[in-house]
This record gives structure tokens, C-alpha cells and sequence, in this order.
């Protein structure tokens, strides 16, 4: 039932859409430099840029960054608003050292001992991150990529599934009420409501309405934070395909239960099987634990060996010649961008991060300058599979408050200007998972990371996700 517009072009020939999920890197910290990216201001081939820090006569100019684990700052709404300050782009390093006075717990959290504030402004290059590169060289990268939500990991999930953020009441969808980040506060996240009411209408239920397979494949493991942003010490989450929570929102929405598809939360194994099979379903969703995340103090280089793997399987599987992966970051992170964004809503948009499209379609070498989100993905989808059907409260067979129809905002840009389906489909592409770097591990860190069952100390500030 794909739209007309869509046939055309010949979007038909993607049969599989796979969208990779990783953690807090904003897109000056990962492709700053990347040559024809709108990338970190310089003069000379060095930064032009000087971020104010706590001390009145001290600024922090972007930099190199070898380091394995960085660091990170606030990233809720108020962190949000205070790195992007009012427009000038300026409040990273500020913000991060203001958090580390939260740092006082007895030991503190990893992310307190090992990086320096100041981390934030680091940015990694083809030397640490290769095969970040590699893709973006044989396929495309989007240099105007925003976050949904100009807040942390979960709203920025709840975007990715149902294209909205929202604090529910009850469990009717009329009950729920625009929230960009309040999940965190001590109530919602009490101990006797471990499971939130989502109960507005999320893309599964319209991939189930139209006959449209799908998965969400998640990594067991550990959640990275407190969803209590007022703490600096909780017991440690462990999340898996039957655990709801910060990055597996979809057992907890209504219309995933009463249509009876939680048995399309899967563990992360299953992607593998499936690809090797040839099995993909329409759509997929893969989402990793905190060790593979790149979420800090994950490292950088186990997040890259995994999304390497995952994208080997797919390349490797008979499912290639039909497929499109889209790979984001969910959130800045508190790391350092210099672009400000785009205002679409009160949600967002959220501060840039990286995006890439892997696909033998995928117009080789291109660098798009579109302005995007993950909302571009569930247009994406909805031009395939379901004839152009948003989720729109006005027509899509159940009505909720959402204050508008984000995939069809007019400031979104198109993904299909990325595709080439005329071109010669691409050879795949499989890289090493552990490719030569310049990454160097911070002396004292754990090795392997030990993800946390039991209490345990927060890797951040206090700020979730």
C-alpha cells in the first residue's frame, strides 16, 4: 500500500527497514570534522570556537579526543536549555562542571572519576571511530539530524515508537497530557508504579492494523541512570524483552497489550537468527544494553564493535539486497554541538546528533543537509507500508491529545532524496568489529564494564538517560 509518490521513486524495492538506536553523542563529537559536514566552526583547520567555563577568565576550545570513555553533562530539558543558551551554543562545559558538584557520593559514579568535565567539547575522528567513517563514505550521512526531544533517552524512545511524549493519567488516551520530561520525576518512577500508562497510539499499532511484521530486538543487560532525576544512587535496572523501561517503552503502551503483540519484543539474539535466515520482518528496532550503548562510561569502541556486528549480519544475510538501515544516536548527551535547533514544537527539536543510512540504495558518498529526526523513519515507513496513513489523531481509528502530527511537519525532510533505486545496489560492506583506533582506555577502568544487577551507583549526574 505504499503512497504513489514513494512507488515512483522505488521504494518498493525496501522490503526491510532496521533501525539502530545507540546513546548520547551529538554530532560535532562524532563527525565535527568530517569533510563536506557542517561540522565545528574553524579557522585554519582549528576550531574558531571557545566555550566559557565556570571560571569567568577561562574558555575550552573543542579538541582531539583519544579517550575510550568520555564524558558527558545534563541532558534534560533544563540541560537542554542551558547548553544551548538562548541560541548561542555555548553552555556545554559550564553545564558539566555544575553537575559535578552532585558528584559526592562515597565513591562517586564512574563518570565522576574517570573524564574530565570538560570532555564534552572532545570529538572523535576517523582515527577512533573508522567504522563510523567507513559508512559515511560508502553510504550517507546526515549533517542536520536532530534528537526528537529536547530531552533524555526516553522521551526520545517514546518518539521512535509512537512519535510522541506524553504523562498518561489513566489508560485513556484522552487522560494523556503533553510531557517533554517529567517521567523522571519521584512519583512516576515510584516503586509502586514500575509501570507507566502509555496510553496514546504508538506505530505497532498501525503496523498490526495494516499486517505490517515488526520486532523490537533489545539487549539484556543493564538501563544506564536513575529515572529520578532528584538521586545520585539507585538500584540498578536490568532490562530485557519482557522488562519495561527507559529504552523498552513498548510493553508498557496499551495498544502493543490489547492488540497482543508483546511477543514481538524480542531478546537481541533473535535479530541474529533471523538475518541469517533471511526471516527479517518489514520493520525492526535494535536496542542495546549500557555496555554496548556508548552511553558514558560505556566505551566508544564496544558500542562501534556492536553496531558493527549487527550491521555484518545484515550485509551477510539474503535479506540485504532489500534493506535499509538507519543508525542514530538518541540524544546529545551533554556533548558539544554548535548548531542551534530547529524549534518544531515544545518537544523538540532535541539537540543534533549523528545519522547514517546503510542500504545497497543509499546514494554512495552523500552527505544530506536536510533537516531530520527519527521522525523521518516513521514517515519512511508509512509511505511503504501503510499508503501514507500517519498517526493522526484526526484519522487513524484512535484519536489522542498529541499536539500535532510530527512525521509530517513541513520543516521534516524526505529520506527517499537519499536512495538511488535506478543505481547499481551496493556490494556489501563488512567491516572488522574491532578495527585498529587510537582509542585509549582511562588507567583504572573496569575491565570488562560490569553491568549492574544489585544497588548500585549511577554512571551520570543524577540526570536520567
Amino acid at each position: 500500500m505504499t503512497t504513489t509518490a514513494a512507488a515512483a521513486a522505488g521504494i518498493d524495492k525496501i522490503k526491510h527497514v532496521v533501525i539502530v538506536v545507540q546513546e548520547n553523542r551529538s554530532f560535532d563529537s562524532y563527525f565535527g570534522t568530517y569533510p563536506g559536514a557542517d561540522g565545528i566552526p574553524m579557522t585554519n583547520g582549528k576550531p574558531s570556537v571557545c566555550l566559557p567555563t565556570t571560571n569567568a577568565n577561562k574558555c575550552i576550545r573543542p579538541y582531539h579526543e583519544t579517550d575510550d570513555v568520555n564524558g558527558e553533562g545534563p541532558h534534560g530539558s533544563k540541560g537542554f536549555s542551558d547548553d544551548v543558551n538562548k541560541g548561542a551554543m555555548n553552555g556545554f562545559v559550564r553545564s558539566a562542571q555544575e553537575a559535578r558538584q552532585k558528584c559526592r557520593s562515597s565513591p562517586p559514579p564512574l563518570i565522576c572519576t574517570l573524564t574530565q568535565p570538560t570532555s564534552v567539547v572532545g570529538y572523535h575522528d576517523q582515527r577512533e571511530i573508522p567504522n563510523y567513517w567507513d559508512y559515511a563514505h560508502h553510504f550517507v550521512l546526515q549533517d542536520h539530524m536532530y534528537s526528537p526531544s529536547l530531552s533524555w533517552s526516553l522521551p526520545a524512545h517514546l518518539y521512535e515508537v509512537s512519535e510522541w511524549s506524553a504523562f498518561c493519567k489513566t489508560h485513556s488516551p484522552s487522560s494523556c497530557k503533553n510531557e517533554p520530561d517529567n517521567y523522571q520525576s519521584s512519583y512516576y518512577w515510584h516503586p509502586r508504579n514500575t509501570h507507566p500508562i502509555f496510553a496514546w497510539t504508538d506505530l505497532t499499532y498501525l503496523l498490526h492494523r495494516y499486517r505490517v511484521s515488526w520486532r523490537y530486538f533489545i539487549q539484556g543487560g543493564a538501563e544506564p541512570d536513575c529515572a529520578n532525576s532528584d538521586v545520585t544512587i539507585c538500584r540498578g535496572v536490568k532490562q530485557g524483552a519482557t522488562t519495561p523501561g527507559m529504552w523498552n517503552p513498548l510493553p508498557s503502551f496499551d495498544t502493543v497489550q490489547v492488540d497482543q503483540q508483546l511477543g514481538n519484543i524480542v531478546p537481541l539474539q533473535s535479530f541474529f537468527t533471523m538475518a541469517k535466515a533471511g526471516a527479517l520482518p518489514n520493520v525492526s528496532w535494535v536496542t542495546p544494553s549500557q555496555i554496548n550503548s556508548e552511553h558514558s562510561p560505556a566505551r566508544v569502541s564496544d558500542g562501534q564493535a556492536y553496531v558493527t556486528r549487527l550491521v555484518n549480519a545484515v550485509m551477510r544475510s539474503p535479506d540485504w539486497s532489500s534493506t535499509a538501515i538507519f543508525l542514530t544516536w538518541d540524544d546529545w548527551g551533554g556533548l558539544y554541538d554548535h548548531l542551534q535547533p530547529p524549534h518544531v514544537d515544545d518537544n523538540g527539536y532535541g539537540i543534533r546528533v549523528p545519522g547514517l543510512v546503510i542500504s545497497p540504495y543509499a546514494r554512495p558518498g552523500y552527505v544530506d543537509h536536510q533537516v531530520l529526526s527519527q521522525d523521518a523513519y516513521v514517515r519512511f515507513i508509512e509511505d511503504r507500508w501503510l499508503g501514507g496513513q500517519s498517526l493522526d489523531p484526526r484519522n487513524d481509528g484512535r484519536p489522542d491529545p498529541r499536539p500535532g502530527v510530527r512525521e509530517r511537519n513541513p520543516r521534516l525532510g524526505n529520506l527517499l532524496s537519499e536512495f538511488d533505486f535506478k543505481q547499481q545496489p551496493a556490494a556489501p560492506l563488512l567491516l572488522p568489529e574491532r578495527p585498529k583506533t587510537d582509542l585509549v582506555e582511562p588507567p583504572g577502568y573496569p575491565s570488562p564494564l560490569q553491568e549492574c544487577t544489585g544497588p548500585c551507583r549511577t554512571v551520570g549526574f543524577g540526570e536520567a538517560g
